[in-house]
């Protein structure tokens, strides 16, 4: 809006509580919501190609008649760097999400935030935490399982 002047003590821009602006922050929320299930949807790609990878190449080497592999510790530490990633990914995602909430309900949004004066979580969050345990246990079952 060309009337909008930036706030001398913080340096932002004033905000109005307009429905236009609630509704932007709302879109903001969600937006925030959806890349983070985003991430759980590739966190969960990675760890679950990293441990089936690993049990697959596993039991294939172990195949009555399979000449052995050249290179055994690769699908180990393939398996492995997958987990890893998945388990990084996430972690990274999960604290950028949190950061941008905790952003949104600064006190300068609270007017067009909602009437609640605390955060509203979503459960994303905390399949978030449960694919994060996920991932540590088969990154650990796949670490201690060098054969």
């Amino acid at each position: 809006m060309p009337d909008e002047k930036p706030n001398e003590e913080t340096g932002r821009f004033q905000v109005r509580a307009t429905a236009e602006t609630h509704f932007s922050w709302l879109r903001t929320r969600m937006s925030i919501e959806r890349t983070l299930m985003s991430w759980i949807r590739t966190a969960t790609a990675l760890i679950g190609f990293g441990f089936t990878i690993f049990q697959f190449l596993h039991r294939f080497s172990q195949t009555p008649g399979v000449k052995p592999a050249e290179h055994p510790w690769a699908p180990w530490i393939l398996s492995l760097g997958l987990i890893g990633s998945g388990i990084v990914a996430l972690s990274i995602a999960v604290w950028e999400y949190r950061s941008l909430v905790r952003y949104l309900w600064e006190k300068d949004f609270k007017p067009i935030a909602g009437v609640d004066e605390f955060a509203h979580h979503t459960p994303v969050v905390a399949i978030s935490v449960v694919l994060l345990l996920i991932g540590i246990f088969a990154f650990a079952a796949v670490l201690l399982r060098v054969t």
